[in-house]
């Protein structure tokens, strides 16, 4: 992506503050990027950020995560909230593309709701590090719940407790034989678990079995994570859904646990991006330390590698 001047980065930041679509859409694609420019941005923007409710949806494939979200939307926008959706997509191996394209559904069928796709570019999180940066740019153009839908997740994939709120994860019931090999994972993460496809054999044994996992898991004093039965693709169980988010909500703020959540949050992201600008740094020192014709000269046992690398590293 070319380097954006100082005035532009100006005119972008304007742009997003006034909710202009096309400015957000070109924020997102800078602060998604590994251009300098990008800390200019959000620098600007910070002072108009930090007050929007992130709302993850997560869990495996298959369990109907964008369909609870499709439903979700227009619950949560009856609610008075003005909703954003960062939906992060699996990244290809080979191309580095991403498959974006059942979120079309999406931005045909709701009004005054942004949507985005962002590829996961390699994360084994579950997430993008570009997630964070486009919260803060959809915070600073008015959105007030964020709702972030996760690839497809397993027991790694888990960085969504470290950008949402409240998190939810979404199960079906064929998944109740997996239940024991995730406990340690994904299955500790969540705020709210929704078993999905409830009209499928085995919903209620799989919400006992879930329970007693958790019980056994135990999960810690206050918030006791409800189970509740949905039928998305119908709209079914879905109002209750959004009740007990928002009661999630209100016993994070009452508790003080949103505060505690957003410090995690918080370190997360910094991290993430001091992460982004070393591994670019140690790509430019890797081709430095070893041009193609040092590659050969290793590979052809003409050349030790590992004598220079620990005189750089100053082992």
């Amino acid at each position: 992506m070319p380097v954006v001047l100082n005035h532009a980065v100006d005119a972008l930041a304007q742009g997003v503050l006034q909710g202009e679509t096309r400015a957000i859409a070109r924020a997102i694609t800078l602060v998604e990027s590994r251009d300098p420019n990008r800390l200019e941005l959000l620098a600007r923007l910070f002072p108009h950020t930090g007050r929007a409710y992130k709302l993850g949806i997560t869990g495996a494939p298959g369990a109907g995560k964008s369909t609870l979200s499709y439903q979700l939307i227009p619950r949560l926008k009856a609610r008075g909230y003005r909703v954003g959706v960062l939906a992060v997509d699996p990244t290809s191996p080979f191309s580095g593309g991403a498959i974006l394209g059942d979120r079309i559904r999406f931005d045909e069928a709701f009004e005054g709701v942004y949507i985005r796709s962002l590829a996961s570019r390699g994360s084994i999180g579950g997430l993008s590090r570009g997630v964070p940066p486009a919260v803060r740019v959809l915070e600073a153009a008015g959105y007030d719940l964020v709702l972030i839908e996760t690839v497809g997740a397993g027991q790694l994939q888990v960085d969504v407790r470290f950008v949402a709120d409240t998190v939810v994860l979404a199960l079906v019931p064929e998944a109740g034989d997996v239940i024991q090999a995730m406990k340690a994972g994904i299955i500790e993460i969540a705020d709210i678990y929704v078993i999905n496809k409830a009209d499928r054999e085995g919903a209620n044994r799989m919400r006992l079995d879930l329970r007693n996992a958790l019980e056994l898991g135990g999960k810690p004093k206050g918030w006791n994570p409800p189970i509740t039965l949905t039928e998305a693709l119908y709209g079914k169980g879905i109002d209750e859904l959004v009740e007990f988010i928002e009661e999630h909500k209100r016993y994070q703020q009452q508790s003080g646990g949103w505060h505690t959540r957003r410090l995690q949050q918080l370190e997360w992201e910094l991290q993430s991006l001091i992460h982004d600008a070393l591994e670019q740094q140690a790509r430019s020192v890797a081709q430095q330390l070893f041009s193609q014709e040092t590659l050969h000269a290793v590979l052809q046992g003409a050349e030790n590698p590992f004598p220079k690398l620990r005189e750089w590293i100053g082992a």
